[in-house]
């Protein structure tokens, strides 16, 4: 294409014309971003719109209207995706391999791309085995290596992301700030292996790095809505990807385990003390790349699976409410139940951003809305439950690290989940726009993200690193 209108449009040369051409430019400069469509198929759909303009302007509406007019005859760009998989699948399964879709064209850049994250995979891999040098092992420095997994694991992977995203210099520096807090918080305190506040270490940090990673995942972008809600798509299907390489390498481990065993080998030590974790690490560099790359050419499987387990959920959760009801038991907690309690408040948490990010805002009230609905109610009223039994517990033995923390975050997910309630009944009701409940969640990040850092960095002074 060479980037002019063509005959039978409006006159060249006028401020509306440019105007138009930089719409059109915008429009096919996003179309050409999605990896299922050719260059030439990117041509032709910008044919298509050309041609749509021409006919509209021709029956006397502006330039600006007609190409609004068009853009909607074209459809949404999911749907365009989703006709171009249909007609082109056999095309869009080779894309599914490392070759990234045989277009000689795009070879030298895919290339280059995977060189970098095999490249940032190493360096994690490696990384990982460098305080072995120095002493440190898995057997008696197990806390050490709980604190620091994080730092071995992200800082590869954001350095990837400055490298794909061509991050700015000034946020390389902020990204660069933040990973050394992180160092600090895991390092200079002097935690012992079995001290609460070392769990609590481990467990919050990759959470603070993890939104790092965002930074550097969002170009700079972080202020942006759609890009936090961007991260938050890419983080679930990370999640995925990495569970499906952990159970495909958990199966390859135990079958070379056992073949070195059939001939008098013993590999077990090799694989606990270099397969397991230096895999471990690379497999969040590779899950990450993988993401990355192939989230356009097929579904997203983090809002399949949203629509499969909320059913599910919401009959988990309000059979355990009405259990609590008919009984008139409280719940008895212990730190193993917690944990178990606050996974479930964060696994509806995440069913709720899964859900929020595979809907169209301007989409009509359904069913599954309703189902949302009763999901985030019935996690409330459990939440409140677990805080009436933290507190209780507070009462009785005094603070302590871990029921601090638990007290904090199940505020957090307190003030959340009772937000997200009101926002989805005005929704339902017909008194707010939707947008309002995923703006609502894309910025309620920052408050998970000063939390985790809250727990790095105050937490082992003020309960004296025990």
């Amino acid at each position: 294409m060479d980037g002019t209108a063509p005959e039978g449009g409006a006159s060249h040369g006028t401020a509306e014309d440019a105007a138009l051409e930089a719409q059109i430019g915008e429009w096919v400069a996003y179309m050409r971003r999605r990896r299922e469509l050719s260059a030439a198929d990117s041509d032709e759909l910008e044919d298509h719109l050309r041609n749509s303009i021409d006919e509209l302007t021709e029956a006397g509406l502006e330039p600006d209207e007609a190409f609004l007019i068009a853009v909607k005859r074209m459809g949404s760009l999911d749907e365009v995706s989703r006709e171009f998989a249909r007609e082109h699948s056999e095309r869009l399964w080779k894309q599914l391999v490392l070759t990234g879709g045989g277009e000689p064209a795009k070879a030298g850049p895919v290339r280059k791309d995977l060189l970098i994250m095999i490249a940032c995979a190493a360096v994690a891999a490696i990384g990982i085995k460098i305080p072995a040098l120095f002493g440190l092992t898995f057997d008696n420095d197990l806390g050490f290596y709980g604190r620091n997994f994080s730092l071995f694991a992200l800082v590869p992977l954001a350095a990837y992301f400055i490298w794909r995203n061509q991050v700015r210099p000034a946020m390389i520096g902020v990204i660069a700030a933040l990973f050394a807090l992180g160092v600090i918080g895991a390092n200079v305190y002097p935690l012992d292996n079995d001290a609460d506040t070392t769990i609590l270490t481990a467990i919050h940090l990759p959470i603070a790095l993890w939104l790092v990673v965002g930074i550097a995942y969002a170009s700079g972008e972080w202020r942006s809505d759609r890009r936090r809600m961007d991260f938050i798509r890419f983080t679930g299907e990370v999640a995925i990807y990495y569970v499906l390489i952990a159970l495909g390498g958990g199966v390859l481990t135990a079958f070379t385990v056992g073949v070195f065993r059939a001939i008098g080998i013993d590999a077990e030590i090799l694989v606990s003390q270099w397969v397991l974790p230096c895999g471990a690490l690379a497999a969040v560099v590779v899950a990450a790349w993988l993401v990355g790359w192939k989230q356009s050419v097929i579904e997203n499987m983090a809002p399949v699976l949203t629509r499969v387990f909320t059913p599910l959920f919401v009959v988990a959760l309000l059979a355990f409410v009405g259990a609590v009801i008919w009984t008139g038991n409280g719940i008895d907690i212990e730190r193993d139940v917690l944990i178990l309690f606050d996974l479930v408040l964060v696994a509806v948490l995440g069913l709720l951003l899964y859900g929020i990010s595979a809907r169209e805002p301007a989409a009509p009230r359904g069913w599954f809305d309703w189902l949302q609905f009763a999901l985030v109610v019935s996690a409330l009223v459990i939440d409140v439950l677990v805080l009436l039994a933290v507190n209780s517990r507070i009462a009785e033995f005094g603070f302590s690290a871990n029921k601090t923390a638990a007290l904090g975050e199940n505020l957090i997910l307190l003030a959340n989940l009772a937000w997200s309630a009101w926002l989805l009944a005005a929704f339902l009701w017909r008194r707010a726009p939707f947008s309002r409940l995923e703006r609502w969640q894309t910025g309620y990040l920052i408050v998970y993200a000063a939390w985790a850092w809250i727990v790095v960095l105050a937490f082992p002074p003020i309960f004296d690193f025990v």
